[in-house]
């Protein structure tokens, strides 16, 4: 029986790409000179992103601005872009970015129940932070993709498509 999982990952490549790219166009920039703005990757077990630093709140939210100008133009989608609380940390502001990979739960179900209601023959199953479609052709698989495509707006998650089997 031909089936699909419905994903949402982020390329981490892409990531520290655009990472390097915001950090060197930070280190430059004239209007950071001789502030305590920076940007740093954090890879740890309980979180995974980039980290913001500056002195002032209003350069953060322009070092935010740059570090997810260069997101985008490197492909990533921003619907899986998680932005953290500012927090003050002595005399500077911090803030953590980070990736969201899996669906979450909630998720999943809007999926599911978007695919049931579609009334195609095919039939979706959460499996852990992907959801599994299966059908009896691949008509009616593609057609469930192109639904799930075109409904990814609402849903407001990034869907990616991956171990399609025939």
């Amino acid at each position: 029986m031909p089936s699909f999982d419905i994903v949402s990952s982020v390329n981490m490549q892409e990531v520290d790409n655009a990472f390097q790219q915001a950090k060197k166009e930070i280190d430059q920039r004239y209007d950071f000179k001789g502030t305590d703005t920076g940007v740093e990757r954090v890879q740890t077990e309980k979180e995974n992103g980039i980290r913001l630093k500056s002195s002032e709140v209003a350069r953060l939210d322009a070092a935010r601005e740059i570090v997810v100008t260069k997101l985008a133009k490197r492909g990533i989608s921003l619907r899986s872009v998680k932005y953290g609380k500012v927090e003050q940390s002595g005399k500077n502001q911090l803030q953590l970015i980070t990736f969201q990979s899996g669906l979450e739960v909630e998720k999943a179900k809007a999926i599911v129940k978007l695919i049931k209601d579609s009334k195609t023959k095919v039939q979706g199953a959460i499996q852990g932070d992907s959801v599994r479609v299966s059908g009896k052709n691949r008509d009616d698989l593609q057609a469930a993709m192109q639904l799930v495509r075109s409904n990814s707006e609402s849903l407001d998650v990034d869907v990616g498509f991956e171990n399609f089997r025939d």
